[in-house]
């Protein structure tokens, strides 16, 4: 049996559950997506204006693995509109990832109603930690995994004359950085399930074994070459952040937090 203290924490908290309708969700989800789309839009203005710069950045692992090998540098297209277009894509996705807190804060605000007074302080923890996440996933791939790759590439293939256009070498390189960015968001996504109730640290340890198995299939799916160690470079963060992850999954789990709030005599 809970106990009267256990019980009154769990009533207030019910009280502070915001109610709302299926049609006053769908309204409150549409304005979120307006407002989402609004800073895209923002993100995107703002970063077209240094397309160019960006493109810079972009192109660098690329020009030094190239030089590396002594090959000509320049990349090179075959259609006239695919440098523009190619500045479309990046200046649009950079723009995502500029608008990105602003976007996140308005997944949070939605999802906010459904949760208790005191879960609702984890918003700036949710904000900064997904962004550096992101983040960290980004540049992990940009300095290490992303160089390392095209270099084993190139010299693989150095009897040929490599004719790299801009189009391909942006996809490859949005399609490195932007898959270990969203590998990383792994503590987010258990946070979210653990906080639900849906996900426990006890299962996630327990199915450990295969994990691991799915975590090297996704980094050979990730990863452009088919060099074992590349593949190891992919997977050795993701397996940190899964033991990462078990201890986010029994922090925040509803068992957890309602023994803390036992012991502390009320809500936490």
């Amino acid at each position: 049996m809970p106990s009267p203290v256990v019980e009154t924490a769990q009533k207030r908290a019910s009280e502070e559950m915001t109610g709302m309708s299926f049609l006053e969700h769908l309204e409150e989800l549409r304005r979120r997506i307006i407002y989402s789309f609004l800073y895209v839009v923002a993100g995107f203005c703002v970063c077209w204006w240094f397309h160019e710069r960006i493109f810079a950045i972009m192109q660098k692992p690329i020009v030094t693995a190239l030089a590396n090998h002594k090959m000509d540098t320049q990349l090179v297209y075959l259609n006239p509109t695919d440098p523009f277009n190619m500045y479309l894509k990046i200046s649009f996705l950079a723009g995502i990832f500029v608008a990105s807190p602003f976007v996140l804060y308005q997944v949070w605000a939605f999802i906010a109603p459904g949760l208790y007074r005191n879960e609702r302080r984890y918003v700036l923890p949710f904000m900064f930690s997904t962004v550096g996440l992101f983040l960290a996933g980004g540049f992990f791939g940009y300095k290490m995994v992303y160089p390392a790759a095209l270099d084993f590439l190139i010299g693989w293939s150095a009897q040929f004359k490599p004719m790299i256009t801009v189009g391909e070498y942006t996809d490859l390189f949005l399609t490195i950085i932007a898959g270990l960015g969203l590998v990383f968001e792994m503590p987010i996504l258990v946070f979210f399930l653990s906080l639900m109730g849906i996900l426990t640290a006890g299962w996630m340890w327990r199915n450990f074994r295969y994990s691991i198995l799915v975590i090297f299939i996704i980094a050979a799916i990730i990863t452009p070459t088919t060099d074992i160690m590349n593949m190891c470079i992919f997977a050795a963060p993701m397996i940190v952040l899964y033991l990462f992850s078990i201890a986010i999954a029994w922090f925040v789990h509803p068992t957890q937090r309602k023994k803390r709030a036992a012991k502390a005599g009320g809500p936490s």
